[in-house]
Parts: C-alpha cells; sequence; structure tokens
C-alpha cells in the first residue's frame, strides 16, 4: 500500500508527463516555415546543404552545440552521442557547431562522437533560427525540419537547452540523490 507521500509523488509524476505531452503537442502546431537550404560545412571544409544532411530521410533532427568551449554542449552531444544509433533510425540527425570545421572535427575525433557533424562557420543558420544572439555569442538547442516532396525545408519546432532540462537524463539522475550540489558543473576531463 502506497504512502500519502508516495501516491501525492507519483500523482505529481503522471501531471509532470501530461504536461510535457501537452507542451510538444503545442510546438508541433506551430506554423512552420521555410528555411533556405544553407551551405554549411563538413569536418574537412567542404560544403554541405542542409538538405543533404537529411540523407533518404523526410525529418531531421539539428542540435545547436556552442563549440568546443561549452562543457554544458558537450555533456549534451557526449550523451546524444549514446542515442545516436537510436536517432537515426528515426530521423536525419546532426550536431552544428560554430567552430571552424578543423577545429569542430578534431573536437569530435577527441570525444569519439559517431553522429554527423557540421559547421555553421560563415552561414546564418544559428542567427536566423534563434540560438545565436546579438551579441554574436550563441545558444544551445536543438531544432527539427521536414523536407516536402519538391525538396523544400520547412522548420518544425525548436527548444533550448540549460541545465535540468529533458535533453540530459543526468540532471534528472542528480536530481534523485540525497545531497543536492547546486555547484556541480560538467568537465571537459573528470
Amino acid at each position: 500500500m502506497p504512502t500519502e507521500l508516495e501516491t501525492r509523488i507519483s500523482a505529481l509524476e503522471q501531471e509532470i508527463i501530461a504536461k510535457k505531452q501537452e507542451l510538444y503537442e503545442l510546438k508541433r502546431q506551430m506554423p512552420r516555415f521555410e528555411v533556405p537550404d544553407y551551405a554549411l560545412k563538413t569536418g574537412e571544409g567542404k560544403e554541405i546543404k542542409l538538405s543533404e544532411i537529411f540523407g533518404d530521410k523526410q525529418e531531421l533532427i539539428l542540435v545547436h552545440n556552442m563549440g568546443k568551449s561549452c562543457p554544458y554542449c558537450t555533456l549534451w552531444a557526449d550523451g546524444l552521442n549514446g542515442l545516436y544509433f537510436h536517432l537515426e533510425n528515426r530521423a536525419a540527425f546532426a550536431i552544428s557547431s560554430p567552430d571552424s570545421p578543423e577545429v569542430m572535427a578534431d573536437f569530435a575525433r577527441s570525444r569519439n562522437w559517431k553522429f554527423r557533424i557540421v559547421s555553421t562557420e560563415g552561414s546564418s543558420l544559428k542567427k536566423d533560427l534563434g540560438f545565436q544572439l546579438k551579441d554574436g555569442s550563441y545558444y544551445p538547442g536543438v531544432s527539427t525540419f521536414i523536407k516536402d516532396e519538391t525538396g523544400k525545408i520547412f522548420h518544425v519546432a525548436k527548444a533550448y537547452f540549460g541545465p535540468g532540462d529533458d535533453f540530459c537524463s543526468l540532471w534528472y539522475l542528480f536530481d534523485l540523490l540525497a545531497i543536492q550540489n547546486p555547484d556541480w558543473e560538467p568537465k571537459f576531463r573528470y
């Protein structure tokens, strides 16, 4: 027989799940808008069009990483690396970085990332989608896209990343610990 506290916890968890479902349904209802077929760069510095990242998929998940200097973005990418094959089975998946192709490729290799990573250097993609601030700095997050039968690309939804978000399971595991440590931050090496 569950205790009163266990019953309250269970009810709140169910409420949160329902609210998340409602939130993402609302995000999917936002008007889609066509985006240009942005020219990005591979790790070798070759141009790759946004449309090419879709491969044979109709949908694309594109993570907006802030680059090599961000330990939080590295934490998210490390976690997504473990999910890569599942993600790629459902939709095309890539991470975008504002770093130069060379810096981006070297860093991805040093982390053993399996997913595709593209440089947005010289592209307005991050700015156009709200992931580059007026001062030139970047904000992490994710955008989803769909490509229609004519090849036009439409932005479907987006979300920003931040400590405690739904995109990194680490936060939820830490929340279950007895001693909370609000000063903890990810590091490149432990």
